[in-house]
């Protein structure tokens, strides 16, 4: 029997304008008052951690619920909508009067993606949404996005820290990821250091990118690598010592599991020793001779083509955990995550340019070439 999943927290619409490929444009080529610019038709898809990772992980073959939040405004509609073609809309709690969150997202080819963000009714999901009663089987909950929620991060992550005990107190593993933060809103005053302190204690797999991390640690380097980076991508240009410091602050902090995205390089990962997994392990039934005391950096697969990196890191983290429930080695659920992430950018959306495990396996199988370490 399958090992049960639920996928909590932010959802949103993802509206995404397709630009040319090959035109030799550059993103201030676009970004131009009063400029009109024509564009191809829109892609739109569900989007946030509990349809990117969700549904990625439905689709590899999870047995996953799905807990989020909607206005019942058009937007909602649809995604319930979409929801449903996948029998996910269950979980999602329909809130009268407020209005669901979107994104336009604008991937330039040759330039990061920029999103516009409406956060919505993420802003009042709380832990009171979740069907705790219903999670008795439930071996593993994956909670995303705490930043673009309100009720979530206010009082320094009352809510979020809530959940995550709640969750260990039913005996079910957990994972958490992060998004990128505004410091312009109000998630930009959090003091999210002493949230990761807080919270990582009742953490089991903590998935966050690299950039989303050093923003909460440590500031300081945060600026300095966006200087180092010139405007172009900030993990083109890091080296595994500049990621170690902040795993170490992580595993002190409680850590079990660790995962940071580093975009198209790859993921770096680290591991709590035997005797700290002994808990995890029994629930997830992992072999703790091969997950404990691990460390080292897993290179991505090169793409055949690149749409678009929306959703990359959230879909290789499904297929990491649907890995992981399905009983694959450290090993193995890191390179079946690469793979995904490889698969992912090869579309507009999340989860159009997904693949089976299998034919991940046949793929790698066959040479599938890595990206070259910096």
């Amino acid at each position: 029997m399958k090992k049960k999943a639920v996928v909590v927290g932010h959802v949103c619409l993802d509206i995404t304008p397709i630009f040319p490929q090959n035109s030799g444009m550059q993103l201030k080529d676009v970004l131009v008052p009063g400029k009109l610019f024509n564009v191809g038709k829109a892609d739109i898809h569900t989007g946030g951690a509990v349809a990117n990772t969700g549904l990625a992980m439905k689709i590899l073959g999870a047995d996953v619920s799905l807990v989020g939040k909607v206005g019942d405004d058009e937007l909602g509609k649809i995604v319930y909508r979409i929801f449903n073609e996948y029998e996910a809309g269950d979980g999602l709690v329909v809130k009268e009067g407020e209005s669901t969150s979107y994104s336009v997202v604008l991937a330039v080819p040759g330039a990061d993606r920029i999103f516009l963000h409406h956060t919505g009714s993420n802003d009042t999901f709380c832990a009171e949404d979740i069907p705790w009663a219903d999670l008795g089987e439930t071996a593993l909950l994956h909670f995303g996005y705490p930043p673009l929620m309100k009720s979530i991060y206010r009082d320094n992550g009352r809510e979020l820290i809530k959940i995550m005990k709640q969750a260990k107190e039913q005996g079910i593993a957990t994972s958490l990821d992060f998004a990128a933060i505004d410091p312009n809103a109000e998630a930009g005053s959090v003091d999210w250091k002493q949230v990761l302190k807080d919270v990582l204690p009742y953490v089991d797999f903590f998935v966050p990118s690299v950039e989303e991390l050093c923003y909460m640690l440590d500031r300081e380097r945060f600026d300095e690598w966006q200087k180092r980076a010139v405007g172009g991508d900030v993990t083109e240009r890091l080296e595994i010592e500049d990621v170690k410091p902040l795993a170490d602050r992580c595993m002190d902090y409680g850590a079990k599991i660790l995962l940071i995205k580093c975009g198209a390089p790859g993921m770096f990962y680290r591991t709590a020793d035997e005797d700290k997994l002994a808990e995890l392990c029994a629930k997830l039934e992992l072999d703790l001779t091969l997950w404990g005391g691990k460390e080292g950096f897993e290179r991505s697969y090169v793409p055949e083509k690149i749409l678009s990196g929306t959703g990359a890191g959230d879909t290789s983290i499904g297929a990491f955990l649907t890995a992981t429930l399905d009983g694959y080695s450290l090993e193995e659920a890191l390179r079946l995550a690469t793979a995904t992430g490889a698969s992912c950018v090869e579309a507009y959306d999340a989860l159009g340019g997904l693949k089976s495990f299998d034919e991940l396996k046949r793929k790698i199988e066959a040479g599938w070439k890595k990206t070259e370490r910096q």
